[in-house]
């Protein structure tokens, strides 16, 4: 696993899976390799009560009724669409859950303005057609096609940015579980095994890119996950995920818990400041979502153990926070001063602290910017 840039879940966490496994006489639906409680275990880590002789991290922090509704989803014979603002943790758990299940995640096929029918059916080896004419050895089966032939979880990341006949290819294959394949005379249709069914997810705010038809909206469960507000929930993310960095890259660099609170409060000012904007104009073009606080932080660690002393200081988050979100100029580099100006200012002459630093270390970024 240490000459992967980044490995895949069921990869990644094979020691657990494995155990898992090993221990679960749990009823499982069709082709799992997990019971379902043994999969809301693996996501949502183990407690005291479950008994077990060892710990299992957690690994997606959220509501339990999200990750409950979803493995009743990909039990049935539904697709499971995961809906909601960038950041969310959407993909992350759709990853989580393809691993438990099927202990493949890679299955994926990215929706964007250029997928095709082909992208999630079949495409074709032209050498080989050539040579030997079309066949199922000629073909190249879609990572949604390889899904159906071995009963496991296929992925579809970003339905909504894909077109509407991309989408309604979609229909097919969720409500028929087949695929034709016309070219062929014999043996042309892949029919999909017991276990297959299809996690897809949509961004929220590309809600009229190329929104979903009634009929495709019929084949899906939707389960909404939510920008996460909580405080301590969004702290453990944050902590969970830089752990992860710092193991990746071998970094001994703590992350004081002082600072943690400073970056976790910084975006509920800035969130706060855009849910009380009269227009777009006065908004960072930043979402705001957990996932850009952990890229803050992630630069703020990776400059203090590269270019600094191998210290977190306020001073580098500050200059990482607005390096990260400053996304228009001088649009955002003017919030975020404001920000610095009505709201880090005052805080740092009545609380102290790290925030005087904070707060320099902003300005000096701002005016590198400006």
């Amino acid at each position: 696993m240490s000459d992967l840039l980044r490995a895949p879940a069921e990869i990644k966490y094979a020691e657990e899976l494995d155990w898992l496994e090993s221990i679960d006489d749990n009823p499982k639906p069709f082709s799992w390799r997990l019971s379902p409680k043994m999969v809301r275990l693996f996501i949502l880590g183990s407690e005291r009560a479950d008994g077990l002789d060892r710990e299992i991290s957690q690994k997606w922090f959220g509501d339990r009724s999200f990750v409950e509704r979803s493995i009743v989803t990909l039990a049935s014979d539904r697709g499971l669409l995961l809906i909601g603002d960038p950041g969310t943790g959407k993909s992350w758990l759709a990853e989580l859950l393809s691993a438990a299940i099927s202990r493949n995640s890679t299955l994926v096929v990215q929706g964007t303005a250029g997928t095709t029918e082909d992208h999630i059916k079949y495409s074709w080896n032209v050498s080989m057609v050539i040579a030997k004419g079309q066949s199922r050895e000629s073909m190249i089966p879609s990572p949604i096609m390889t899904a159906m032939e071995g009963g496991a979880i296929g992925r579809f990341e970003e339905l909504t940015r894909s077109t509407s006949d991309v989408q309604d290819a979609l229909i097919s294959i969720l409500s028929e579980k087949y695929i034709s394949v016309p070219e062929l005379e014999s043996d042309n249709i892949v029919f999909a095994k017991p276990g297959f069914s299809i996690i897809a997810t949509a961004n929220s705010r590309d809600r009229g890119v190329n929104d979903l038809s009634s009929a495709l909206k019929r084949r899906f469960n939707f389960v909404r996950i939510p920008v996460v507000t909580n405080k301590k929930s969004e702290a453990e993310i944050v902590r969970f995920r830089t752990e992860e960095l710092l193991r990746r890259h071998s970094i001994d660099l703590d992350v004081p818990p002082t600072l943690l609170d400073v970056l976790l409060q910084s975006f509920a000012d800035l969130r706060a400041s855009a849910a009380s904007a009269g227009s777009d104009d006065e908004k960072l073009e930043s979402a705001l979502s957990t996932a850009e606080q952990i890229g803050v932080l992630e630069d703020a660690v990776l400059h203090s153990n590269f270019f600094g002393e191998h210290t977190l200081t306020a001073r580098t988050l500050a200059s990482s926070l607005i390096g990260s979100l400053t996304r228009r100029e001088p649009e955002d580099l003017a919030i975020l001063n404001k920000y610095l100006h009505g709201v880090v200012e005052p805080r740092s002459k009545e609380e102290g602290g790290s925030w005087p630093e904070f707060l320099e270390g902003g300005r000096d970024a701002i005016a590198t910017l400006s």
